[in-house]
């Protein structure tokens, strides 16, 4: 009889320890991380009553994070994406016990608010190295890349349905609970970092001098988008993306309180039932994907996420409203999967955290503009800046669409369908 081949049963079963690792890691660190970004505006919001303030605390929150983005790069070249998740979650549960001990002695909101950037900065350079985890993942499972992609968007998606809810709640009590709870998930994120091994970068990124500088870490990210054209068209999908989810995420308080005359815990479930619904559009989409490839599938999210923005303008109560941004966020779900998996194919593995940090800083740059607009837009007028945005944003998609067509086959593979590429 022939001998069970033990070596590779141990070996996939290592593999599939070392992914299930790798997802919880990226649930614990993504609910922390939406817990804060949700809880932060809306308690501006809440404390101020000013619409102005809450999109100025948006821009406020996400500068920071833009420059977080930039320092991360070179971290995860010069040592490894585990490292950095494992630092990142330590200073965040170590900063929200330092605002807990500040508000006990008596310090004012401002300390509150001072956390949420520090949190901001934290979240997003974690985000990066769990991005380079993710690829990492993806890399590992070939052809099955764009499954192992929408387990990574279906749990930040299942973060963002529970963050707000948890948000919403620990704010109901005050911001101590909030903050002790911010400091366990970090804690939980933290050891689960520890015993997940990833790639450790050449030695020749080590040792490089320039390679640690920021600067010199965009520099390279650039030079790759200027030799990979499919990636650039990517990015530029991606910021539009980011640009119409941003400004409704920023203007969502304003028009559900303000417009359409609900409470702020109407805000926490239209988003509760958008990221479910989200979260079932990730789950569809791998499997679509199987069918029609990467292509069809991101091109036709794309089409539902752009007409959903124009579409949120013109909702004259809340049903419709919290209708058109579910269908905004199933868009950007499936989007997501699509251009991640093609992300993860098209950065090459040399300086894999600078070209990283560089998308992800072009793709996220959007989000303080959406706040800028908001703060700088009289409110009365919120649904012109919505359509204006949302006309923007299709044609940029369509645009970027059109690119990633024509660089089709250097970043979708035959096998990712199992009919034939349909003809665009």
């Amino acid at each position: 009889m022939p001998r069970p081949n033990t070596a590779g049963q141990h070996r996939n079963r290592a593999d599939r320890d070392w992914l299930l690792r790798c997802y919880t890691l990226r649930a614990s660190d993504s609910l922390a991380a939406a817990v804060v970004m949700y809880a932060v505006p809306l308690l501006v919001l809440t404390l101020t009553h000013s619409p102005g303030w809450a999109g100025l605390a948006f821009l406020l929150e996400w500068l920071p994070r833009l420059v977080a983005v930039a320092g991360a790069g070179p971290i995860i070249d010069r040592y490894s994406p585990r490292t950095a998740v494992l630092t990142t979650s330590l200073l965040r549960g170590a900063g929200a016990l330092a605002t807990l001990i500040g508000l006990t002695l008596g310090a004012g909101a401002w300390l509150v608010l001072l956390f949420g950037v520090l949190a901001g900065m934290l979240a997003e350079a974690a985000y990066l190295a769990n991005e380079a985890v993710a690829a990492e993942a993806g890399r590992r499972a070939g052809e099955r890349a764009h499954r192992v992609q929408a387990v990574f968007t279906g749990t930040d998606q299942a973060a963002l349905l529970i963050g707000p809810l948890i948000g919403g709640l620990l704010l109901l009590t005050g911001p101590a609970l909030l903050l002790v709870t911010v400091a366990i998930l970090s804690a939980v994120t933290a050891t689960v970092a520890a015993s997940v091994r990833t790639h450790r970068p050449h030695l020749h990124v080590v040792t490089d001098p320039v390679a640690g500088h920021p600067l010199a870490s965009l520099a390279t990210g650039m030079g790759t988008l200027r030799r990979t054209p499919a990636l650039a068209w990517l990015v530029g999908a991606l910021a539009c993306v980011n640009l119409a989810s941003g400004l409704l995420q920023v203007s969502a308080p304003i028009t559900v309180t303000r417009t359409l005359h609900h409470s702020t815990a109407a805000v926490g479930t239209v988003w509760s039932i958008a990221a479910a619904l989200s979260l079932a559009a990730v789950a569809v989409a791998h499997r679509a994907i199987d069918h029609f490839g990467l292509f069809t599938v991101g091109a036709t999210a794309a089409a539902a996420m752009c007409t959903a923005t124009l579409a949120s303008a013109l909702a004259p109560n809340l049903p419709l409203y919290a209708t058109t941004i579910a269908l905004l966020m199933a868009g950007e779900g499936a989007v997501t999967v699509v251009l991640r998996t093609a992300r993860a194919r098209l950065i090459p593995d040399r300086a894999f955290g600078a070209t990283l940090a560089t998308t992800v800083l072009l793709v996220l740059a959007p989000l303080p503009l959406a706040g800028l607009l908001v703060a700088l837009w009289p409110t009365g007028h919120l649904n012109l800046l919505v359509v204006a945005t949302g006309v923007l944003v299709s044609t940029g998609t369509f645009t970027c669409f059109r690119g990633l067509r024509t660089h089709r086959s250097s970043w979708e593979h035959p096998h990712d369908a199992d009919r034939p590429l349909m003809a665009a």
